[in-house]
């Protein structure tokens, strides 16, 4: 059966997963477990490129989506936010940005379907996960030079176009741009997803997800909430929505804002709150699970997730409390 992501958002809000590389820590993985099976003969040192692991450690992987669908997830990304050759040139990896992308898809896809068919009445869908890439198409990495720029507008089309192919061709439900710092980034993105949809003739839904950095309220590249929205409004969407940077409580104003000028579904998968001095995130599942309330009772919220230092245990008291809510209703347009 053929199950579609608009029908169910109408009837409630759905759970995204959490952090995957929070999951990952957890295994306390070896330099082994990066090459096994593939790159034992590599060059480069290859532990952290967590990427990697749906081709050399697909157990830890499937584990990982388990855990999250077992926690009330609806919606799991696959393991492929740095699947690009922009990412992967870091390691000298670009010829296998194909396979991560198709492997990361087929297995997220196996352990979604086998949880719909054990409950047919809470379909689960696969997101590609797609990444902001490595490099900034709008700003220079040289104060001395703004001028410059690393990466043009073209090379992250043909870096996004291998991803989209992999990730369609593994069987993702939908597409999910996210931490977007960069909306020339986005675009490109968003101009290769169309032109693999027009080659595949296909169409799927796509997230957006972008990154508010400070409290200034703005992206990186400087855009306010309400411009970075315009700025990626002229392909149709399944949704809108923030994650990474920030906690729950710093989202809610700007979430506010998305939710009053969108015309597509509201996501939003923050941070378990702000890294501490060791770089852990502090916040448990109550305190967080008590902060995205706030954006229960306002009404902002179709698809509700974690990022950086969420685990099953957080997702677990999102859900239990997002099922008491109704989703938030769509903008009638005229």
């Amino acid at each position: 059966m053929k199950y579609n992501i608009y029908d169910t958002l109408k009837e409630r809000i759905l759970i995204l997963d959490g952090a995957m590389g929070t999951m990952i820590q957890r295994y306390g993985l070896s330099e082994a477990d990066f090459r096994k099976g593939w790159f034992e003969e590599h060059s480069n040192s290859l532990k952290g490129n967590n990427d990697l692991l749906v081709l050399t450690r697909p157990d830890v992987v499937k584990e990982i989506h388990a855990a999250y669908f077992d926690a009330g997830a609806d919606i799991i990304e696959t393991n492929t936010f740095g699947g690009t050759w922009v990412a992967q040139a870091d390691y000298d990896l670009e010829k296998y940005v194909y396979d991560i992308n198709f492997h990361g898809a087929k297995i997220a896809k196996e352990v979604a379907d086998e949880y719909t068919k054990n409950n047919p009445d809470k379909p689960r869908f696969v997101a590609g996960s797609m990444g902001p890439t490595t490099k900034l198409a709008s700003m220079s990495p040289d104060v001395n030079d703004p001028g410059y720029r690393a990466i043009s507008f073209d090379e992250l089309v043909d870096a996004f176009t291998e991803q989209v192919n992999g990730l369609v061709d593994g069987g993702a439900d939908l597409l999910l741009i996210e931490t977007i710092t960069d909306t020339l980034n986005a675009k490109a993105a968003l101009f290769a997803v169309q032109n693999v949809f027009d080659e595949k003739n296909i169409e799927l839904p796509i997230m957006i997800s972008g990154t508010i950095t400070d409290a200034s309220g703005r992206t990186l590249t400087g855009q306010t909430t309400e411009a970075f929205m315009i700025s990626l409004s002229h392909m149709p969407l399944l949704s809108f929505g923030l994650n990474c940077a920030l906690g729950a409580k710093d989202l809610h104003p700007y979430l506010k804002i998305m939710s009053n000028n969108a015309d597509c579904y509201i996501s939003a998968h923050p941070n378990a709150g702000l890294p501490n001095e060791l770089g852990a995130y502090d916040e448990t599942p109550q305190m967080m699970a008590d902060q995205i309330e706030e954006f229960l009772k306002d009404g902002l919220i179709n698809i509700i997730g974690g990022c950086c230092g969420t685990t099953p245990e957080h997702i677990k008291a999102i859900a239990e409390l997002a099922n008491r809510y109704e989703p938030r209703a769509l903008q009638v347009t005229s």
